[in-house]
């Protein structure tokens, strides 16, 4: 979008958008929330709450679209925050799809964007999901080390894949996988493409399922590729984009982005809000414990040493939401991220979902540390945000080089 059509950054929700808000907190309040403690439990992919908002049109490509594409670029954070205020895992069994859909979108051509997001969405009677694939074993923030390969089969324009990914959201149940691999392991990241796996390809397979710490009801695992052979049209972007690419990357010229962090770049202010919306339902609970629970004769709220706690928290949370709309509405309107907002966005907003479980669980004491109680699960389920599509650390260190233009190691 061009500066003189760009809208101004605005505080100021449209209708639109607060009419999604309403609506996906409706759902959030009284479909997830409500079922949060029992999948949690399971360890198990929700497909009856996600079959549930296909029906009423949550989980589609038309919903991710139109938010995706929402002018202000406030239409995913803002539906995205209610939906992890009901419960993160659920929410990221609803949402997770969308970073694969990202993928295509970020590196793909248009008439792959509309041959494979479809498919990973399906419909309200077959739904389907997406699964992107950039992490390894020994391949985490370090996104050069990726060992899987790909190599071109010029004789039948085909692909071939072999390796393993880890640490994927709906790996190995997903209908359509992105799948990060190395062409040209020499020259690192900048020799890596992004891939489609259309739907049961032969060699793709689900490894390890992960038992996690938090987000229970999202599925998280290995996804092995043995001798996985894709159409040469499977290739996002296209052959002759990667050679051009390939050549330059050779040459030492500057290259104008790499396959997994061009998909991370574009989600990172959708990764802060999803940490928003886990650290506001916390917040709420505590605020409301602190005003009814009574200690001494008066609510522990009264205590100052409760009501700074909750200041704290209060303020970080709208800091934290600042920080990804502004990041939202910059990448939506095509502004570059000279100061690294979309790091500062996600750094800020998972930090903030930390902190703000970890005083919300002090705040209800004993009862806090109970399954209970809402607070722990939130807790758990906070402490990914600081892990996952870049951990703080690497966040610290985008913004770090960015703001200096030193290289900083």
């Amino acid at each position: 979008m061009s500066e003189a059509t760009a809208p101004a950054f605005s505080l100021e929700l449209s209708e639109d958008v607060r009419d999604v808000r309403d609506w996906a907190h409706g759902f959030a309040a009284d479909v997830i929330r409500p079922a949060a403690a029992e999948w949690d439990e399971r360890e198990e992919t929700p497909w009856p709450i996600i079959e549930e908002a296909a029906k009423i049109g949550l989980y589609s490509l038309d919903f991710f679209a139109n938010q995706w594409l929402e002018p202000t670029g406030l239409g995913i954070p803002v539906a995205f925050e209610e939906l992890y205020w009901g419960d993160p895992g659920i929410a990221l069994s609803i949402t997770g799809t969308g970073l694969a859909a990202v993928a295509v979108a970020s590196n793909g051509t248009q008439d792959q964007l509309f041959e494979w997001v479809p498919q990973m969405f399906g419909s309200p009677d077959d739904v389907k999901l997406g699964a992107f694939c950039s992490s390894e074993p020994n391949a985490g923030s370090d996104v050069s080390a990726i060992k899987t390969r790909a190599v071109y089969d010029q004789a039948k324009d085909e692909w071939v894949l072999n390796g393993v990914k880890t640490w994927a959201t709906n790996g190995g149940i997903a209908n359509v996988h992105v799948i990060v691999a190395s062409v040209e392991p020499e020259l690192g990241s900048r020799g890596q493409a992004s891939f489609v796996v259309p739907p049961s390809t032969p060699g793709l397979s689900q490894g390890q399922k992960f038992q996690k710490h938090g987000i229970r009801a999202s599925h998280t695992a290995e996804v092995v590729l043995d001798d996985v052979r894709i159409p040469g049209s499977c290739l996002l972007g296209g052959k002759e984009k990667l050679d051009e690419r390939l050549a330059r990357a050779r040459e030492g010229k500057r290259s104008k982005g790499q396959a997994a962090m061009k998909t991370f770049e574009a989600s990172r202010p959708s990764v802060g809000v999803m940490a928003v919306g886990c650290a506001r339902a916390a917040y709420e609970y505590a605020r409301d414990y602190a005003k009814q629970r009574e200690q001494f004769g008066r609510p522990i709220g009264d205590n100052q040493g409760v009501a700074f706690l909750l200041a704290d928290m209060a303020t970080r949370i709208d800091a934290a939401r600042l920080l990804v709309w502004r990041a939202a509405w910059m990448a939506r309107n095509g502004k570059d991220f000279t100061n690294a907002e979309g790091s500062m966005s996600k750094l800020y907003a998972s930090e903030t979902a930390t902190f703000v479980t970890q005083n919300a669980l002090r705040i209800l004491g004993g009862n806090g540390y109970t399954r209970e109680y809402p607070v722990e699960r939130w807790h758990r389920d906070a402490t990914i945000f600081t892990i996952f599509e870049g951990a703080s650390e690497i966040q610290k260190l985008i913004i770090g080089r960015t703001i200096t233009g030193l290289p900083i190691r």
